[in-house]
């Protein structure tokens, strides 16, 4: 009796296969969408799967440790390694690759710092002078504008309470501050993006009420108004409706459900004056210092900044400048944006930094350098080109626990970095998370100043263009400071 039914079940099934399969095949053959399944019905969509999974196959089983886009396994291992305190020793050599174009060769001294020579890096006040309440940054590698919105509740949690600890600032991004924000205790830079999200009235304008209510808060350090980020300049910010819920739209003031979309530009904001007396308003409005996050395309901004600066005194200068690189991420941009548009870090940070020189303004005005700046090397070099702090988005979220499954947008990150489903977030746990944020900031300043001692300086404040060598096409090196000679300073100015 057993055999009989294990007999029909054996039937019944291939017969339920082989319809489905019947119906598949008429499916493929009539519809008139896909030519790849007109013509090769039911095989035709093993090409669609090979398609979807062949990103995790090529990072996880045949790409080389120094070839995945847009971060390396080797780049990422470093930084999951220092989060862990793991240390950043390697055996046998490493596999950087020296003799290719852009490689970053510093410059060692023959006698070296000693333990008992080294010096704390010295406290860099923004605005000092210039508003009634200045802030002193603590750490070279700061926390870059995430929203929330654009990463989870338990993420922001991990961030603050990491930050918190490590001693560096959590840029809140242009979606508001949240109460997450704030539960660590960290400094915030408070950032105004163009749909003003968090400091708007109730016509979507300024509103200098919310303004004073954000400035209250003790740990609100400074404020950011964002022209642009790096991923997609000429583009407002994008959050899907997907990611919009009842609480991220309360805090942003927008429709829950519905695509969140910024305007490309501040509606109020469209030449430098406007952009300086905006600065202005904000800063005697609040007390604290006021600073511009944007994209660089060109020379122009930055001559006009500083023209304009230069006309009307000193007090209508931005306390600081974040310049964001081309090759910045987000959770959701335009490929033809992100691919195309703006200056790299590489040529924007000297391009900004020789302008602030040449127009006396770089005492006045800190820059802050992002764009893939998630290695010491890295920094180490910004600071050398010029930054006086350095802002990274994806090496905290490497911290984590991000595995670059290139799904932000989708709302199925797998380690609950980016995403807003409860399933997904129970694997973040905030705890372990905000150890392992403060120890890769902690640990990124040690080695930062590793590479300044080794250089023969005291303090990784030290370190200028002549510190560093970049590889060129020949192979051989140049040093930066004859790449981007030190301007002179316009005595006009």
């Amino acid at each position: 009796m057993l055999d009989l039914i294990l007999v029909s079940l054996g039937v019944l099934l291939a017969f339920t296969v082989a319809g489905v399969m019947a119906y598949l095949y008429v499916q493929d053959v009539t519809q008139e969408k896909h030519t790849v399944l007109r013509n090769f019905p039911l095989i035709g969509h093993l090409r669609y799967v090979f398609e979807r999974l062949g990103e995790y196959f090529r990072q996880y089983l045949f790409l080389g440790d120094r070839e995945e886009m847009p971060f390396d396994r080797a780049t990422r291992s470093w930084v999951y390694r220092m989060a862990k305190n793991e240390g950043g020793i390697i055996g046998f050599g490493s596999t950087y690759r020296i003799h290719e174009t852009g490689a970053l060769i510093f410059v060692n001294a023959p006698f070296p710092v000693l333990e008992e020579e080294q010096r704390p890096v010295p406290a860099t006040a923004i605005g000092e002078g210039y508003c009634r309440t200045p802030f002193v940054g603590r750490s070279l590698i700061n926390i870059s504008a995430m929203s929330f919105g654009a990463i989870s509740k338990p993420a922001v949690r991990a961030l603050s309470r990491g930050a918190a600890s490590a001693g560096c600032w959590l840029d809140t991004g242009e979606g508001g501050l949240s109460p997450y924000h704030l539960e660590g205790g960290c400094d915030i830079i408070f950032q105004i993006g163009t749909a003003k999200y968090g400091v708007r009235d109730a016509d979507g304008q300024l509103s200098d009420e919310r303004l004073r209510e954000l400035a209250a808060h003790e740990t609100v350090r400074a404020f950011e108004i964002k022209l642009s980020q790096g991923a997609k300049p000429g583009k407002g910010g994008v959050l899907p409706g997907n990611k919009v819920t009842p609480e991220i739209a309360k805090i942003r003031g927008i429709a829950e459900g519905r695509d969140s979309l910024s305007p490309n530009r501040h509606p109020d904001i469209a030449s430098i004056d406007e952009l300086l007396d905006r600065i202005e308003h904000i800063r005697t409005v609040t007390g604290k210092p006021v600073g511009v996050k944007t994209a660089i395309g060109g020379r122009r901004f930055m001559n006009e900044l500083t023209a304009g600066v230069s006309r009307r005194g000193l007090q209508a200068a931005p306390d600081f400048l974040t310049i964001d690189g081309g090759e910045g991420g987000s959770g959701a941009a335009p490929q033809a944006l992100a691919d195309h548009m703006a200056l790299s870090i590489d040529e924007a940070l000297p391009l900004v930094t020789d302008a602030l020189i040449a127009s006396g303004l770089k005492e006045r005005i800190r820059v802050i350098a992002s764009g893939q700046l998630v290695t010491p090397a890295r920094v180490a070099w910004a600071l050398a080109a010029g930054a006086d702090y350095v802002n990274s988005a994806r090496g905290f979220m490497f911290a984590l626990g991000c595995i670059q499954s290139l799904r932000c947008h989708t709302n199925t990150c797998p380690t609950g970095v980016a995403t807003h489903d409860p399933r997904l977030q129970r694997g973040l746990v905030v705890q372990d998370k905000a150890e392992r944020v403060a120890s890769y900031c902690k640990n990124m300043n040690q080695e930062i100043a590793m590479i300044a001692h080794s250089c023969g300086l005291r303090t990784a404040r030290e370190l200028r263009r002549e510190h560093v060598r970049i590889v060129q096409a020949s192979g051989q090196s140049i040093a930066l400071d004859v790449l981007f000679p030190y301007p002179a300073m316009n005595p006009e100015r």
